[in-house]
């Protein structure tokens, strides 16, 4: 008998518990845990309520336009030529850094050479890479001669490296060799490339 009380008294409660949760409007999630998790207090760029202005953007959005000045780091195009025709994008480099058979496959130099570039690439290489690799680019360098393993660009295995394979590794490093890639613009990249393969032509 008492185990049938204890069962008719739970039903009660559940059934109450029921009811009173079906009062509940639809949309009410209930009771929220951690609510400042989900109701930033901070403007949320992309957040944008009907009911809510912002009221330092005179458009009204949470989300600015750039400050006036702003340098773009991807998606610029550049010129090259006197009659500047050469439209390239330079910027975009998404190719992952574990798949350089991808750049050596697809990658070409899209910098016409020139005295003016072959000489840049050489300002550049002078700036950024003689350190290691020497200024002949037999990797004998004075960095180089102290941790080893950098390689010899006119070597076997080195003396045909194409386009893609050199701007990948200046992009994200190989070996010992760090990444590149936030020191020296995809132009400049272009341009040592131009002048390694100078390098690899000697003997």
């Amino acid at each position: 008998m008492n185990h049938l009380r204890k069962v008719t008294f739970l039903s009660l409660i559940a059934g109450a518990l029921l009811t009173v949760a079906c009062q509940r409007e639809h949309d009410d999630p209930g009771t929220e845990y951690a609510p400042n998790m989900y109701h930033a207090i901070s403007y949320e760029p992309f957040r944008q309520e009907a009911s809510f202005k912002n009221p330092y953007n005179k458009f009204g959005n949470n989300l600015w336009l750039p400050v006036p000045g702003t340098v773009a780091r991807r998606n610029y195009q550049t010129k090259f030529g006197k009659d500047s025709t050469f439209v390239e994008d330079l910027m975009i480099y998404n190719i992952p850094k574990d798949s350089i058979g991808i750049a050596e496959r697809t990658l070409k130099n899209p910098v016409p050479q020139t005295e003016q570039t072959l000489a840049d690439g050489k300002e550049l290489y002078t700036r950024y890479c003689q350190h290691c690799h020497g200024e002949t680019g037999k990797g004998d360098g004075t960095v180089g001669k102290v941790f080893k393993g950098v390689p010899n660009y006119s070597g076997s295995g080195y003396k045909d490296m194409n386009d893609g394979h050199i701007f990948h590794v200046i992009t994200y490093g190989k070996g010992r060799m760090w990444p590149h890639g936030s020191q020296v613009n995809p132009v400049e990249r272009w341009k040592i490339v131009q002048y390694v393969h100078e390098l690899q032509k000697q003997q």
